[in-house]
This record gives structure tokens, sequence and C-alpha cells, in this order.
């Protein structure tokens, strides 16, 4: 159970039962838990959702790149659930293996430079110097660029907030339901 107790789903209002489901059918989302956490905050659920959706299925950035950031981004927060779900049928689990160092893998220089940004988005911000823009102006247009920054900023702190809550953990809640409402 993770730290935070999900709200059961017949608990759910309706709002957030209907952005969960249509998420779901979409495959925008592969699991509701985490949404059913996020749904104790009616304002943090609704901002999480129009954001995926703004670029689910329509990214600029193209499909195959948005999931290997996010997949980059789940294994740099240690956020399980994402790390093995999969939103885009092009990527191969060889693919996957080989984000921790993309000059191993099978990558175009366009996604190789994405998984780098990721990284030092995630672990050096200040290596995103000018002289990485400068190289990232020679393969992506400024749209896809803050794009490319904005999803992973996104995916960057949503996976480590996932992971401090221990999503897929088998302990007990450390706040429960009768501890919210208290």
């Amino acid at each position: 159970m993770p730290r935070i107790e999900p709200i059961p789903w017949d608990e759910l209002n309706e709002d957030a039962r209907t952005r969960i489901e249509a998420g779901m059918a979409t495959g925008m989302y592969s699991t509701p838990v985490p949404l059913q956490i996020i749904a104790h905050s009616p304002n943090a659920l609704q901002g999480m959702d129009e954001g995926y959706k703004a670029v689910f299925g329509r990214s600029a950035i193209g499909g195959r790149l948005q999931e290997l950031v996010r997949l980059r981004s789940a294994q740099l927060g240690s956020c399980e659930p994402c790390s093995v779900s999969r939103k885009d049928d092009s990527l191969t689990e060889s693919d996957v293996a080989c984000l921790a160092d993309p000059t191993t893998g099978a990558f175009t220089d366009r996604e190789r430079l994405a998984i780098q940004f990721v990284d030092l988005l995630a672990t050096d911000p200040a290596g995103l110097d000018e002289g990485f823009y400068g190289r990232l102006g020679h393969h992506f247009s400024v749209e896809e660029i803050v794009e490319l920054g904005w999803y992973a900023g996104q995916a960057i702190g949503t996976h480590r907030f996932m992971h401090s809550l221990d999503i897929l953990g088998d302990s007990e809640p450390v706040l429960g339901r009768a501890s919210l409402t208290s």
C-alpha cells in the first residue's frame, strides 16, 4: 500500500472517476492507483490530467521520443509503476535497457540528445548550458525544445513524488483514510 492511502474507487468524486476512466481508455494512464492518491487534491488531479492530455498523442516531439523521455525519467526517479508501463509500441525492451547509456542503443542523434537532456535536467541542470542548447537547436525546433523541457520537468517531478509514495509498497499507509480526514 502506498504511503498515502488511495481513495477507494467508489468514493472518488465523479470528475475524478471520469478523468481516470478516460485516461485509462486512451492508454494515457496504465494504472489508476497513483491518480487515486492525487485525487485527494482535486486541483492537483485536474492539473496533472490536463497537462498529460495537452501532449499525449499529439506531442510536437513525437510519441516515441516522448515515451523515451518518460521512461528515462521514471528510471531516474525510481518510479516502478511508470518504469514498467509502455505507451509506445515502437520501443523495444532493448531500447529501454539502453536508456541509462544511450550511446549503446540504436537511438537517433535526436533521441540520444533528448535522453541526455533528461539526465542533465534531473541530475545537473547547470550542464544545460549555452553549448547544450546550441546542440539541441541543431536537432529540434524551439517549439520542440520548450515541449521537451516542459514534459521532462513534469515527468521528473512526478516520478520523484510517486517514488516517495512507494506506490507498489506492501506496508500500511502512513496516512490512511482516517488520518486524512481528521
